[in-house]
């Protein structure tokens, strides 16, 4: 019985993957959401049947528990082998204020969040207001990777997931729709770019315009690659997770991540790493597989206590933050554009890029978005870990 359920994490998310792409009211839902359904129902049939089935067998946690980790470490490292961290260049010190100014928003309104609502959601805030600060700089991967580091109590992290993922709807949606007339109000318009490399958007992995098309992957010149890349991750995997044997166990998980964190950023660099194709796309899986994880690990009933308090934490991060970000951006006189695209970069990640560009009818900003955003995965581990530490004692 294990074997099958093993196999159901690993599998299922293809099938998740296939269906967004063969349906495309299905892909406007996601990979993710779809994920975490089928996940609930898993972990909680006994809830949900009233204590007639339950199908996951005795001590089955430990096995979770492995998936946990192992999905965030394949994924941290599969995503970083992507970064091109020399285009950085190529974003104007406007874009990099702006994100910068954005990154500030968050911290304040995710610590004044915590004080706010530490009291409603529990003894975990201090968490769950790191992982949002992680988040709201680079995505999901963040939330993920701080999480785990931070070893929070997996109902608690489903509830922050699932919230995000309501509120960043709600966010997406006024970002693509209301927001540019709205900021155009307070803010100067776009000038812009000269002709020249701006309007090239750097490559890593695979152009993000398709990132979420897994077409060709197992192609022989995509997948031989990618398996060396696995391969190159495995290491990297098992380095972080020998640390775990040798430091405190309070302080084991968070170097674990950290490391793995460090040497994917460092492989980066080699060149013959960052051409291998679509390790973004694998990463990604890897992500769905965590998700199908720990949502199988919560209680929904608990989880259905904890939701409403979350959504308010996770709304206050994200609206106070963008209002902020707005507000400092109309101090040192950045772009509406420039505010929507390093935001969208940040809360919702970098994939999300090109397609609010073209809502936005600006094809120059997806330079700004898309390397803004891979700075946002790069330091919002290390950020959200950090702050959280400095905010428990609060």
């Amino acid at each position: 019985m294990a074997v099958f359920w093993i196999a159901f994490y690993i599998l299922f998310p293809v099938f998740a993957i296939y269906l967004c792409q063969k349906y495309k009211a299905l892909n406007r839902v996601g990979g993710v959401v779809l994920c975490y359904i089928a996940g609930l129902i898993l972990g909680n049939l006994k809830f949900i049947t009233a204590g007639h089935i339950d199908i996951l067998p005795r001590g089955f946690e430990n096995t979770q528990d492995l998936f946990f980790i192992l999905s965030v470490a394949f994924a941290l490292s599969l995503i970083f082998f992507s970064l091109d961290i020399k285009g950085w260049t190529r974003v104007a010190g406007k874009a990099l204020l702006s994100f910068g100014l954005g990154t500030l928003a968050v911290l304040i309104s995710a610590v004044s969040g915590y004080m706010i609502f530490k009291n409603m959601i529990g003894g975990e805030t201090w968490k769950v207001s790191g992982m949002l600060i992680g988040c709201y700089t680079g995505g999901t991967p963040n939330l993920a990777a701080i999480g785990t580091a931070l070893r929070i109590d997996k109902t608690v992290l489903a509830s922050t997931q699932i919230s995000d993922v309501a509120v960043g709807a709600l966010y997406l949606l006024l970002m693509v729709t209301i927001m540019q007339r709205i900021l155009l109000k307070f803010l100067p318009p776009f000038k812009p770019y000269s002709k020249g490399e701006e309007n090239n958007p750097p490559k890593f992995g695979a152009e993000m315009a398709d990132y979420d098309s897994y077409e060709g992957i197992f192609s022989r010149e995509v997948i031989v690659p990618l398996l060396g890349a696995l391969g190159l991750a495995l290491l990297i995997v098992a380095i972080g997770l020998g640390l775990t044997f040798i430091f405190p166990e309070d302080y084991a998980m968070v170097v674990a991540v950290l490391v793995v964190c460090t040497l994917a950023i460092l492989a980066s660099f080699i060149p013959a790493v960052k051409r291998i194709r679509m390790t973004f796309h694998v990463g990604q899986y890897f992500i769905l597989i965590f998700c199908v994880v720990v949502s199988s690990m919560s209680d929904l009933k608990k989880l259905f206590t904890t939701t409403p308090a979350m959504v308010g934490l996770v709304a206050w991060a994200v609206f106070v933050g963008l209002i902020l970000h707005v507000l400092f951006a109309k101090v040192f006189r950045i772009d509406a554009d420039t505010v929507i695209i390093t935001s969208i970069a940040g809360v919702m990640s970098p994939p999300f890029v090109p397609m609010v560009a073209a809502a936005l009818k600006n094809r120059d900003i997806v330079v700004t978005g898309v390397v803004t955003g891979i700075i946002g995965w790069v330091i919002g581990t290390y950020l959200g870990i950090g702050v959280s530490y400095l905010i428990r004692s609060l």
